[in-house]
């Protein structure tokens, strides 16, 4: 199924008049295209040079590299100056019963307050900040104050357990934490401060911890180290000059195995993609209510939260909450309350509300959507068309987009004014982006219609730098398998009209009796029927075939099929649509899945449980519902 663009799309900011030439400008001089999408900024020094970037060893990748610019000042003073009325920031807390609405003007007075505190526990231009937040308004303030000073910041997603936020600290040299006395999040409570604590047993490095008292719950105190927040709205603390290849911030992507890997993203290449970004590809203007629902834990939440929206001067709304927290139509009502225009959230939160049944969808109109995205995983058909018919009525585009933490903004998705719409896949690269298909000898495959590992095969201004600390591990990871290119590590495929379809990781295939097939692929049509919600696959030893399939499917909540009619469904919808090879052997129906807080399926857990080895599961604390490890494993364990 395809739907049609938009047939007005001379109102949208990359239409059918420019977008042509806007793509032959950045594939014929790609340097002098990203000089001029610069202008976008507000720089001290304007820079000479554009991209000096080489994908052979040694790795290195460097844009804008003369010119100065401060990052905070981009996403927060000009505004404050040109705007100062403007909402800002639009918050709303758990319950969804209260919203802030902070304007520019408002907003450069918190993190010139913020920065003032910082400066005044000794951080300086270069020092490593570890923010351990909710989702509050002062965690925004935070980023941004360290933005001003020109610290580097690292937000750790306040899901992580004392181990994971103790290993990152170590990992940057962090000499400050930022944390709050507790979240809340879901009707509960998550011990951020006794968090930090316990990590601090382990490592002796932070001098200061700075706590913001986001509700009215007491915490211990350490003297000497621990700070109440106070902000002093008297002192002006002028804007660190920063050369655009200085670090912004590092994020750790937090992989199945092994260390978590601080991705660095750099001040001025970073800012001038994430805005550009956020502006063309969700459409966003100056009257715009823009809400990304990720939390700032994640590189979603940084440059589609926080840095893109800002620094476009538009209004960007904060959720401290959960999708389905108090009810189900949560998001909906936030939608209808503040007006919102363009929604850009994760599969998984659209599969979660498309379980919970379309009543909860009737008591909001959600008329003043007019752009949905989707982010994060490839999202299944089924999930498309409902968030598209039923979320937004058939009148709201879908951008569904692929990128990566490491690639700092969106690099494939479709363009409002311009793609014909296809569920489930990501269509053409943004400007100046050069994906390539290589197959396993790592050749460029040239057919339009074709499959392999998707590759990038030019730098952009928005790419991660370095692994913090460990550039040989940069060089190891992303381009040591295909020399010469970036190695995203997904597979893709491309129909005959050159769009593009992400089959999921490249290491998430399976080797069935010869036959590689991705679990991505097999997820995505276990899904087809309506009666399955969610499912993921992951291989197990099998004696005949090497390896066999397992498939841990949820089912719909208002499905009237029993558990042995769900799994003919899923072997049905399986054999149609990919063939009997990829008929699985066990299928298991489980409530629930064994996710991060951030919606990721970690099929390590899964892969673990297929193969009876549940001494290797290992800490399951950071998941969203750690309890569902259990669940699974009886359900397994009973079949058997």
């Amino acid at each position: 199924m395809i739907y049609s663009k938009p047939e007005q799309d001379k109102n949208f900011l990359v239409n059918s008049t420019n977008y042509q030439q806007l793509h032959q400008q950045a594939f014929a001089d790609p340097n002098a295209f990203w000089l001029e999408m610069a202008k976008r900024l507000e720089w001290i020094k304007f820079p000479t040079t554009s991209g000096n970037w080489q994908f052979q060893k040694p790795i290195s990748i460097k844009w804008f590299e003369d010119g100065l610019l401060n990052v905070a000042t981009n996403c927060v003073d000009r505004h404050a100056k040109a705007t100062p009325e403007k909402t800002a920031i639009l918050w709303v807390n758990d319950q969804g019963a209260k919203t802030v609405a902070l304007s520019y003007s408002e907003l450069l007075k918190e993190v010139n307050a913020m920065a003032h505190v910082l400066q005044c526990l000794g951080v300086q231009k270069g020092d490593r900040v570890i923010i351990y937040m909710p989702m509050i308004l002062e965690t925004a303030y935070a980023m941004l104050a360290c933005a001003r000073i020109g610290a580097i910041h690292s937000v750790v997603f306040g899901g992580f357990s004392p181990e994971s936020l103790a290993g990152r600290i170590e990992d940057c040299g962090a000499k400050i934490v930022i944390t709050a006395n507790e979240g809340v999040r879901g009707g509960k409570t998550i011990p951020l401060k006794a968090n930090v604590d316990t990590a601090l047993l382990q490592t002796l490095q932070v001098k200061k911890v700075l706590v913001i008292n986001g509700t009215t719950t007491s915490v211990p105190m350490v003297v000497d180290r621990d700070v109440v927040y106070e902000p002093d709205y008297s002192k002006t603390v002028d804007p660190v000059a920063m050369n655009a290849e200085d670090p912004l911030f590092i994020l750790y992507t937090s992989g199945s195995t092994g260390k978590p890997k601080g991705v660095l993203h750099t001040s001025g290449g970073y800012l001038t993609y994430a805005s550009l970004t956020q502006q063309w590809i969700f459409d966003c203007k100056e009257d715009d209510v823009y809400w990304c629902t990720a939390d700032v834990g994640w590189i979603t939440g940084h440059s589609y939260v926080i840095y893109g929206p800002l620094a476009n001067g538009a209004t960007t709304v904060m959720f401290e909450g959960v999708p389905n927290y108090p009810k189900p139509d949560r998001l909906w009502k936030i939608i209808d309350d503040l007006k919102v225009s363009i929604f850009y959230t994760a599969p998984t939160a659209i599969r979660s509300l498309m379980q919970a049944g379309d009543e909860w969808l009737q008591t909001t109109t959600r008329d003043s959507l007019r752009i949905l995205g989707s982010v994060g995983e490839p999202i299944n058909q089924e999930a498309w068309e409902w968030y598209y018919q039923k979320v937004g009525k058939t009148r709201c585009p879908i951008v569904d987009t692929w990128w990566q933490t490491e690639t700092g903004g969106i690099l494939i998705t479709p363009l409002p004014g311009i793609n014909n719409l296809k569920p489930s896949s990501a269509t053409t690269p943004f400007f100046g982006i050069q994906p390539v298909l290589l197959n396993e000898q790592g050749q460029e495959v040239h057919e339009k219609a074709a499959e392999g590992r998707l590759a990038l095969k030019a730098s952009w201004p928005g790419q991660m730098r370095t692994v913090y600390g460990d550039h040989a591990r940069f060089e190891e990871t992303y381009f040591s398998q295909f020399p010469g290119y970036y190695f995203s590590g997904d597979g893709a495929k491309r129909d005959e009209d050159g769009d593009y379809w992400i089959t999921g990781r490249v290491d998430d295939v399976l080797n069935v009796s010869g036959h590689r097939l991705g679990t991505a692929e097999i997820e995505t049509a276990a899904t087809h029927d309506h009666s399955i919600i969610e499912t993921a696959v992951v291989g197990f030893p099998h004696a005949i075939k090497g390896e066999g399939i397992m498939v841990f499917a949820i089912p719909a909540g208002n499905t009237v099929h029993k558990e042995e009619e769900l799994r003919s469904i899923i072997r049905g919808s399986i054999r149609s649509q990919i063939g009997p090879i990829a008929n699985p052997d066990e299928i298991h129906i489980v409530k629930g899945l064994p996710k991060t807080r951030s919606g990721k399926i970690m099929r390590r857990i899964l892969r673990c449980i297929a193969r009876s080895e549940f001494e290797k599961i290992g800490d399951v604390s950071t998941l969203a519902d750690p309890l569902i490890v259990e669940h699974i494993i009886e359900v397994v364990c009973a079949k058997a």
